[in-house]
C-alpha cells in the first residue's frame, strides 16, 4: 500500500496521485508538486489515503510544499502572460496561413514550457511556426492539437438544458456515448436534440443509461407469464375430473330357455 493524496490542476480536470511526503495536507489545499513538465500549481482534491500499488503510475512524484502569497502572485503572472501570447499566436499562425485554430494557451508554473493548444482538421506542419514562436518567447514551445471535446471543455458554455457544460463543471474524463443510448432513453434521435455545443453526442446520455437499462430489465421480468400447463392436456385433465366414474352394472343370470318339443303330425 501507497498513501497518496489526489490533485487536480484545472477545474473538472482529471485527479492525478503525488507522494504527499510528511507534509500536513488536506482537500482543498494549494500545493506546488513536481511533474513530467516541472512544477505545477494544483489543488489537493482527494486528501491522504493509502491506495495499492496498481492505482499509482510509476514514478510516483512528491509534493514539493504548500503554496504560498509569492505562489498565488506568479500564478496570476502567468494568467497575464497567456493572454499576451494568444494573441501573438493568433498573429503568427495568420501569418503563416496555417488550417488551425488556436483555442489556449497555457504556461507551465515555472515558465519552462509555453503551450499552444489548437485544433485542425487534419495534420498540420507547423514546424515553421513553432521556430518563430520560440523567437518571440525565447522558451520551449509546445503545439498540442486537441478534440472538439476537449475545444468545448476549455472554453465552456451552456448546454441545451441551460446548465453550464458538463465537462467544465465536474466531469473529469470524457467517456464513449453512442447513438444506441439515446435509442434506450426514447429520446428523438434528430442530431440536433442529442448533440452539445461541441457537435458530437451529449454526455449526459451516458448518465442514465444504466438506469434505463435495469427499468426495462426489470419491466420485462414482470410481464413474462408463469409457467402454465399445455392447453390441451389442461383441457383433458378437467374433462377427466367433470366425467362421472363409470359405475359396474349388476350382470343377471339369464335362464337356459327350454327347447320346445317339435309335435309330430300323424300323416293321414
Amino acid at each position: 500500500m501507497v498513501k497518496v493524496v489526489g490533485v487536480r490542476f484545472k477545474k473538472a480536470g482529471k485527479i492525478y496521485y503525488f507522494d504527499p511526503d510528511d507534509i500536513e495536507l488536506e482537500a482543498g489545499i494549494n500545493v506546488i508538486v513536481e511533474t513530467a513538465r516541472g512544477l505545477e500549481f494544483g489543488e489537493v482534491v482527494v486528501g491522504p489515503k493509502m491506495v495499492t500499488e496498481e492505482e499509482v503510475v510509476q514514478p510516483l512524484k512528491k509534493v514539493i510544499r504548500r503554496a504560498t502569497e509569492e505562489d498565488f502572485e506568479h500564478l496570476e503572472e502567468n494568467r497575464g502572460k497567456e493572454t499576451r501570447a494568444f494573441d501573438i499566436g493568433l498573429a503568427k499562425i495568420a501569418k503563416h496561413g496555417l488550417p488551425m485554430k488556436l483555442v489556449d494557451v497555457e504556461y507551465t508554473f515555472d515558465n519552462a514550457k509555453i503551450i499552444f493548444y489548437f485544433t485542425a482538421d487534419g495534420r498540420v506542419d507547423f514546424r515553421e511556426l513553432v521556430k518563430d514562436l520560440a523567437g518571440v518567447f525565447k522558451t520551449r514551445i509546445e503545439l498540442r492539437q486537441i478534440g472538439v471535446r476537449d475545444e468545448a471543455k476549455m472554453i465552456g458554455g451552456l448546454g441545451p438544458c441551460g446548465r453550464s457544460l458538463c465537462c467544465v463543471t465536474f466531469l473529469g474524463d470524457f467517456e464513449p456515448v453512442c447513438i444506441r443510448m439515446a435509442k434506450e432513453q426514447n429520446l428523438s434521435l434528430n442530431p440536433t436534440k442529442i448533440s452539445g455545443i461541441c457537435g458530437r453526442l451529449m454526455c449526459c446520455l451516458k448518465f442514465e443509461t444504466e438506469l434505463y437499462r435495469e427499468e426495462k430489465a426489470r419491466e420485462e421480468k414482470e410481464k413474462e407469464p408463469a409457467k402454465a400447463v399445455p392447453e390441451e392436456d389442461t383441457n383433458e385433465s378437467a374433462a377427466a375430473e367433470e366425467a362421472p366414474k363409470p359405475t359396474k352394472k349388476s350382470r343377471r343370470r339369464r335362464r337356459p330357455r327350454k327347447k320346445k318339443k317339435k309335435s309330430s303330425k300323424k300323416e293321414s
